[in-house]
């Protein structure tokens, strides 16, 4: 599909891009080329994370139709996708709350943990996991409670902590996080099939490693724990003190023989959205893919950078796109008594840092999204930008600065009608950014 215009619709041409990001970290069209051949036992599939059951979907694709198939993943709640007709189903999909863990994802962990027992030599299992398997696949360590990780994990995701320091807490607190499942699924062989949503794309940070080694000791756990304040039971705090709640570790003997394939990152999704630009005659230019900080002040950024391309044409030539991803972090501030809670995800907030930055510059447009299509826990995908944003917000009486201080980007882009809005896109490759310069 040709891209819009980007001088007549720059609204429709970044979102073609973000398109074009989103469809090459579909697993449909990356597996088929990591898929081992069937074993002499059975082929057991396991599976976790937001693209767990589009990945499933995958092998059932890509599998020999004569090969015995079975197994279990779970996604997010509405983020399995329709199945083709004619596709027989041989792996079972089941769907738990994301960011925040439930008692189905529980569920699903335990059923997951038990079906890893018992396996052969002969056997293989597949395990496919991609991002937001940290809060779908939970299975919190003895003395602690579902509740418990459902506090722990909702102060986590206020804190500010990047993505490393909390999945370092959740591998402590788990007990099939952090290698346990490949440690549970020996002697049987592991081949790890991963969709990545870290920056650095780290297959021990991915989804908080189930089926990898781990380099973060439950010293690092505690220190991060410390950090933010973050209080757990006192018993649980006393075995992470101990040492007793640590994972296995490189070196060790369940380890050995398996393979970790990463079938999609956010840098192959860049370079897909920059080849789209290209081709509709826009040059792009890829920050990076492992941006990491605030998101409002990493918007903040972006915006200097765009307003000197705009003003100067340095460091690049206009029309130009610039893009990023990674994983930027959003720190709830406290808000009086009364007063509502604001909503809104990462891009949400790094869309309100860079409108407020970049203050009407003409020429400059944004759009940043989340590659699943859920910015937080909203139904948008994330926003968009335009010179004309902070006019028609001051026409409607909304104050940026206010809504910025109440973490309320969904609010703010909603009355101005610019929040992207896509659904479940069945992957996740982290943040996309786009910046659109004419």
């Amino acid at each position: 599909m040709p891209a819009p215009d980007p001088r007549q619709d720059p609204r429709a041409f970044l979102e073609h891009l973000y398109r074009a990001a989103v469809h090459r970290a579909l697993p449909l069209h990356n597996t088929a080329a990591y898929l081992p051949a069937p074993p002499r036992g059975r082929t057991l599939v396991l599976g976790a994370g937001k693209a767990g059951g589009a990945m499933a979907q995958a092998v059932e694709a890509h599998w020999p139709a004569d090969a015995p198939l079975s197994g279990l993943a779970v996604t997010r709640y509405h983020h399995t996708p329709p199945r083709p007709a004619g596709l027989p189903r041989r792996i079972e999909v089941v769907e738990a709350a994301h960011p925040v863990p439930d008692a189905a994802g529980l569920h699903a962990a335990e059923r997951i943990l038990a079906l890893a027992h018992g396996l052969t030599p002969d056997d293989l299992v597949l395990c496919l996991i991609s991002g937001g398997g940290s809060a779908l696949l939970t299975l919190p360590a003895e003395g602690l409670s579902l509740e418990d990780k459902q506090r722990i994990n909702r102060a986590l995701l206020d804190s500010g902590a990047n993505i490393t320091e909390m999945n370092c807490v959740r591998k402590h607190l788990s007990r099939i996080k952090g290698g346990r499942l490949a440690a549970a699924c020996a002697p049987a062989r592991v081949v790890t099939l991963t969709i990545s949503d870290v920056p650095g794309d780290d297959p021990s940070v991915i989804a908080s490693g189930p089926t990898v080694p781990d380099t973060t000791t439950c010293a690092d756990a505690v220190a991060i724990l410390q950090r933010y304040g973050i209080e757990v039971p006192g018993a649980i705090m006393s075995l992470l003190e101990q040492g007793a709640l640590e994972t296995p570790k490189p070196g060790d003997a369940v380890f050995q023989g398996q393979q970790v394939h990463m079938i999609a990152t956010p840098q192959q999704s860049l370079e897909a959205a920059a080849s789209a630009a290209r081709a509709a005659g826009v040059e792009a230019h890829i920050l990076s893919d492992e941006m990491e900080g605030e998101s409002r002040e990493v918007g903040k950024v972006h915006a200097a950078l765009a307003r000197a391309v705009a003003l100067r044409g340095q460091p690049f030539h206009r029309p130009c796109v610039i893009l990023s991803g990674g994983e930027t972090t959003v720190t709830v501030r406290k808000v009086p008594e009364g007063t509502p809670r604001g909503r809104g995800g990462r891009a949400g907030e790094f869309c309100l840092g860079l409108a407020e930055a970049l203050q009407g510059q003409p020429g400059v447009f944004a759009l940043a999204a989340d590659t699943d299509g859920i910015d937080g826990s909203e139904d948008n995908a994330g926003a968009f930008v335009a010179p004309d944003t902070l006019r028609r917000a001051q026409a409607q009486g909304l104050k940026i600065a206010a809504h910025l201080a109440r973490n309320d980007a969904y609010g703010y882009f909603q009355a101005l009608g610019d929040l992207v809005v896509t659904g479940p896109t069945h992957t996740n490759v982290n943040d996309f950014r786009a910046l659109l310069v004419l």
